[in-house]
């Protein structure tokens, strides 16, 4: 009887151990599962941290079957708009960045989007140049060899939901083209498939 008794106990105990092993091998494989989205939150943390306070925060995602993607931010203050973007995914290398006229990305290659926000009716060109530039020509940007990308721009010709229609950004669309703009084709520089879209709305 005392040897049976044993034996229930011993069985228990190692149903017991090996419960546990069980759970133990369990948490171990649930551990990386979410490791890369815990990595792009800390980063979109990281990087909001930096921005500080921002009027707008958006996000871009990638039009033309691109797997580009990102956030931009724009904050008002002292008379002008400051614009920041940070990107993935791109291919390595230069690429064209402008706002486009309409806050509409639902069109599988973003070319719900309008083409450039030009509310002067000037020729395209490079922003500041004599001869004229659309207010939505913001310029190029050059991604890393790891298709990240960021860029800062800052300007006093616009603005967020103000009574100017020739400054006011809010109801337009920011544009990440696959190539570069050349500052000169018209329209609109010859920049390429539009690879990512984000609608500027509140």
């Amino acid at each position: 009887m005392k040897y049976a008794k044993l034996i229930l106990i011993s069985t228990f105990l190692f149903s017991i151990a090996s419960c546990k092993d069980v759970k133990r091998n369990s948490d171990k494989t649930k551990e990386p599962i979410n490791k890369e989205n815990d990595q792009e939150k800390s980063e979109a943390n990281e990087t909001d941290n930096n921005t500080g306070h921002a009027d707008m925060a958006l996000l871009l995602k990638g039009t033309s079957d691109s797997d580009v993607k990102g956030r931009v931010w724009f904050t008002e203050a002292d008379g002008k708009v400051e614009m920041k973007v940070v990107l993935s995914g791109l291919t390595q290398g230069p690429h064209a960045i402008h706002l486009h006229e309409n806050a509409d990305c639902s069109a599988p290659d973003g070319k719900s989007a309008g083409g450039h926000w030009n509310p002067t009716e000037e020729p395209h060109g490079q922003w500041g140049d004599e001869n004229g530039y659309h207010k939505g020509d913001i310029g190029n940007f050059t991604a890393d060899s790891e298709g990240h990308a960021s860029l800062d721009f800052s300007t006093d010709q616009w603005c967020l939901d103000c009574d100017d229609e020739k400054k006011n950004i809010i109801g337009k669309a920011v544009i990440v083209h696959e190539g570069i703009d050349d500052y000169t084709s018209q329209p609109s520089g010859n920049a390429g498939e539009r690879v990512a879209c984000s609608a500027i709305a509140r």
